[in-house]
């Protein structure tokens, strides 16, 4: 297959998986299910790394720099000015300007307030950040986080920890069709034909956590993500054949009939 890396944020990348850190039985099941993705970058939430564990250890440590480019997110954040705070505090101590955005609007669905988004987008942006936006699968919204200078836009597919997959994949495909950044599906991917449809649909990568961690095999899901976007990636690229009402033959007739 022809050469087909991720670009994000001026750097390329041979996986579009990207995985989180959250909800793991152990921070050594979470390192396994990492190394099954393979994925290349992996997001933290910066405001739920407990400092004060008393082995003496962050999430952090487990996680290979040398390895993994961390994306520090702004998670737990409902207003513009805590999601700058986050993301500049995110950027001296773990000595990167990548940050994914969040700015959630209500906390029982967990919805990005994207108004709020967009104000932290500008001010980020301003300020030299490479912002990740996860934002709703508005196209308008989208376009309008592009504009500010967004360096991915971060639809979601369904609410965070849903696991419902992509509900609205005529939005995914128009945000895929307008945008001139790479689009990220964000959140509600539960399995691996989840990932794959995301894929399908055009996304240039899909995040997840959710999925992962909460199988009841974290380390065997891992690995059929893995595949997934690789299969869905290869997909969208080929093209695939028209849908049609009725049956057509593989073998054709008259290709069969000899003549006399």
């Amino acid at each position: 297959m022809q050469s087909d890396p991720f670009v994000l944020g001026g750097r390329e990348y041979r996986s579009r998986l990207l995985v989180g850190t959250g909800k793991f039985s152990s921070m050594e099941v979470m390192q396994q299910a990492h190394e099954a993705s393979g994925a290349e970058i992996v997001t933290v939430a910066i405001r739920r790394i407990h400092i004060d564990d008393p082995s003496g250890k962050t999430m952090l440590d487990f996680i290979d720099r040398s390895r993994y480019q961390l994306l520090p997110n702004t998670a737990g954040c409902y207003t513009a000015k805590d999601a700058v705070l986050t993301a500049k505090l995110a950027r001296e101590a773990l000595e990167t300007n990548l940050v994914k955005l969040e700015v959630i609007g209500d906390q029982q669905t967990l919805y990005p307030n994207v108004v709020e988004l967009i104000v932290a987008a500008e001010e980020l942006v301003r300020d030299g950040f490479t912002v990740l936006p996860y934002t709703t699968d508005d196209p308008v919204v989208c376009q309008r986080l592009e504009a500010v200078g967004c360096a991915a836009v971060m639809p979601l597919a369904a609410p965070i920890g849903s696991g419902l997959g992509v509900c609205n994949p005529y939005t995914i495909r128009i945000i895929k069709e307008q945008a001139k950044v790479p689009v990220i599906v964000d959140a509600g991917v539960g399995t691996a034909s989840d990932a794959a449809f995301a894929m399908e649909l055009g996304a240039d990568a899909v995040l997840m956590n959710t999925g992962v961690a909460l199988a009841r095999d974290p380390l065997l899901m891992a690995h059929a993500m893995r595949g997934a976007i690789e299969a869905g990636r290869a997909a969208f690229r080929a093209g695939r054949m028209p849908k049609r009402l009725y049956a057509s033959a593989s073998s054709p007739i008259h290709d069969l009939i000899s003549t006399v």
